[in-house]
């Protein structure tokens, strides 16, 4: 591994949420490809909060910005209510559009899909889930299952996750949200695929939930529309129950599609 993934991990653990941004800005394409990193990270994100991460000018972050959202790779939207620091009108909050997004890498989108698409017409539905499955394990190929299920245990176990999925490119941070953590992964390079086979983003969860030994929860993807990908991880959890034989027997219950889209 090389010193440059380390440096980003270091910076992660240390709470910045996301990964590290060069220290110091130089050329005007170095510049763009800076805003568009924070804004795929940290967005939704002000101009002010971007420059001050990256000791720019606000002037020269709204010009940017400006350029970013006539290409329509950007979009702005006003902070709500509760979101507001002081008085005044709202501050505008910036993030990537898909078509921002998209241009940070989906190759081979349609070899990807058409492979797929040929799989499933030799092998079945089961072929393509059986797919999904060993890719998602690839990438958590390494990481054991959480040992006991104690907050830091399965605050720990979750951000090796993450950067398990951002070595994969899914730029993936964590982030403490009341008696729980997310997975965030801001970036998906296969998101143009998932919106045809939901069976790689059902298997992203099924691989957290054997890792975590809980449920988890997807509230959001980005091949649902949504900036993110979210997965919600509970700490105060109990491992999951083993179903017993008898149990197995009765009739099935009603359940609900938790194929890993977004629930909202």
């Amino acid at each position: 591994m090389g010193l440059r993934k380390e440096d980003e991990r270091a910076g992660r653990k240390a709470g910045t949420g996301s990964s590290a941004v060069p220290a110091a800005v130089g050329t005007e394409g170095h510049t763009r490809a800076a805003i568009v990193q924070l804004l795929l990270e940290d967005g939704p994100i002000t101009a002010t909060a971007i420059g001050a991460k990256l000791g720019l000018a606000p002037a020269g972050v709204r010009r940017h910005l400006d350029a970013l959202i006539d290409s329509g790779e950007a979009r702005a939207s006003r902070s709500a209510p509760w979101q507001q620091k002081g008085r005044g009108r709202p501050a505008k909050q910036y993030q990537l559009t898909a078509a921002g997004r998209g241009k940070l890498g989906h190759a081979y989108d349609d070899l990807a899909g058409a492979a797929i698409r040929q799989l499933g017409e030799i092998g079945g539905e089961q072929a393509i889930t059986e797919f999904a499955r060993k890719r998602a394990r690839t990438i958590v190929a390494g990481i054991d299952a959480v040992g006991e299920h104690t907050p830091e245990q399965m605050e720990a176990k979750a951000e090796e996750i993450a950067e398990a999925f951002t070595d994969a490119g899914f730029a993936a941070t964590t982030r403490k949200v009341g008696a729980g953590v997310q997975i965030c992964q801001h970036h998906c390079p296969v998101a143009h695929v998932a919106e045809e086979f939901p069976q790689l983003c059902a298997a992203e969860l099924e691989a957290f939930r054997e890792l975590l030994g809980t449920h988890v929860q997807r509230l959001a993807t980005i091949a649902n529309g949504d900036c993110a990908c979210t997965t919600h991880v509970p700490l105060l959890v109990l491992p999951i129950a083993k179903t017993s034989p008898s149990a197995a027997a009765q009739p099935a219950t009603v359940r609900t599609n938790d194929s890993g889209r977004s629930a909202e």
